[in-house]
């Protein structure tokens, strides 16, 4: 990796400032069913058809601990390189909205199921580890919608009790470019375990930004503002830079910063205030009296341990040393699941290097200008190493592999098969191509003549 030089400060009157980024990931687990309950989970269902009597807090039904998402709770936080707490207590977090039927929410506080792991990020100036503080289970609410209705909000229970994984970083993010690193390693992590599908768009992933600024040098944090619930890797972004820029206009005029709940419009671009942030205490955590403390089994930590498939980071090595590629060919290839699966079967059949080269360039171009992702691709991990392996040969150059390629992505036809029935192979038999040449001239007497009597121009018509 080319080593820069980090530089993301906000330039002040009165000097730079460097700007502090926490993140409180909410991952939706992947599982069948609720955390507490049996209903499913699937994405998309009719407004409160997906709701049991524990969901929509029915006076006397109690929760019953669904064993699968615990599980995955512990592989995400063996991915994570973190400890696994074998004691963790489920907590009632105390507070009113429409969408919380039980007007508590249950969580975990003082004794979370994941304590303190770890991520590594690869940036433009070096490798970089952010701490993660913690991971712990909850539910998710409901959903209220404000825009049916002009004079009423309607509330979906559907998400009411849906497991989340929520993942507390410590406060080492220091750019929006490292968030954008970070939250996307951690997706690629969870998407390798199994554990959440990472879509943003369907909220399975989605995230609350904790952000202050001080000046450059400063050991003690400035005070935060929390910015709630931002769906988007690229509105994470774009409320930090407003916000640390608010906050350093704030501090230039000698006024103070609030500790604050803000939200981001996306529409204007701009964070605003939503409430004072709560402390612990305004929840009034307690311990769940329907749950007992959670116990797990440290054989069951080990066998999950040995089960948990292949990383990223470990793909990313074996894929420089195997394979010899470059850092940013191995970093791209083991950004995806897919992508490092598809590359892995391509690379058994073909030559490595030059099946990265042409992965990362040519065929990622074209399935992002239809819109389609490598687990959809028409072309077969097969037929694509034996497209490699006929550029390796020769049997094809210039122009032609793209040209392939291209007929490839529309047919899902093999290249042999391309190849010959469109006459691209190339010619290197100097007989062959000796006859060839006789025969063209032969086709072409006056064009030689022509040319013999000083008509050099046209020399290129025989080339073409």
């Amino acid at each position: 990796m080319n080593q820069g030089k980090f530089d993301y400060f906000i330039k002040g009157e009165k000097g730079k400032y460097e700007v502090v980024i926490g993140l409180e990931v909410h991952a939706q687990v992947l599982s069948n069913s609720k955390l507490f309950s049996g209903s499913s989970t699937k994405f998309g269902a009719d407004p409160n058809n997906q709701v049991s009597l524990i969901d929509s807090a029915f006076p006397g039904m109690l929760p019953v601990i669904n064993e699968e998402c615990v599980k995955q709770a512990v592989r995400t936080g063996l991915g994570l390189n973190a400890k696994i707490n074998n004691y963790s207590v489920f907590d009632r977090k105390n507070y009113f909205y429409a969408d919380l039927p039980q007007g508590y929410q249950i969580s975990q506080y003082k004794n979370p199921i994941v304590g303190e792991g770890k991520v590594l990020l690869d940036m433009p100036y070096g490798s970089k580890e952010i701490g993660v503080e913690r991971l712990h289970l909850e539910q998710d609410a409901g959903k209220s919608i404000h825009d049916k209705d002009p004079s009423n909000t309607y509330v979906d229970l559907n998400r009411s009790g849906i497991a989340l994984m929520e993942i507390v970083s410590k406060p080492d993010l220091r750019s929006p470019d490292e968030v954008n690193a970070y939250i996307k390693k951690l997706r690629t992590i969870m998407r390798y375990l199994g554990t959440c599908d990472g879509n943003m768009q369907e909220g399975s992933l989605r995230a609350d930004v904790n952000v202050s600024v001080r000046k450059e040098g400063d050991k003690k944090y400035g005070t935060r503002c929390e910015i709630k619930n931002v769906n988007s890797i690229k509105f994470m972004q774009m409320a930090i830079e407003y916000e640390a820029n608010r906050q350093v206009e704030l501090l230039e005029a000698g006024k103070i910063i609030n500790q604050e709940t803000r939200l981001f419009d996306t529409k204007k671009n701009e964070t605003r205030s939503m409430r004072s942030k709560e402390d612990a205490h305004d929840y009034r955590y307690f311990p769940d009296p329907d749950l007992l403390p959670l116990r797990i089994e440290q054989a069951l930590v080990d066998d999950l341990k040995k089960s948990l498939p292949e990383l990223p980071d470990k793909k990313k090595e074996r894929f420089i040393e195997e394979y010899r590629l470059n850092t940013y060919e191995a970093n791209v290839l083991v950004s995806e699941k897919e992508i490092s699966k598809y590359y892995e079967e391509v690379a058994k059949l073909s030559d490595k290097k030059l099946a990265a080269k042409w992965m990362i360039g040519d065929l990622f171009a074209m399935l992002n200008d239809k819109g389609i992702n490598i687990s959809e691709s028409p072309i077969s991990a097969k037929h694509f190493a034996e497209l490699v392996q006929s550029i390796k040969s020769g049997e094809i150059s210039g122009r032609i592999p793209k040209d392939v390629l291209e007929i490839m992505v529309e047919s899902g036809d093999n290249p042999k098969k391309i190849i010959e029935s469109k006459g691209m192979k190339q010619q290197s038999d100097p007989k062959e191509l000796e006859i060839l040449i006789n025969e063209i001239l032969i086709k072409n007497k006056d064009k030689v003549d022509q040319y013999k009597s000083g008509k050099e121009k046209l020399f290129g018509f025989f080339v073409g």
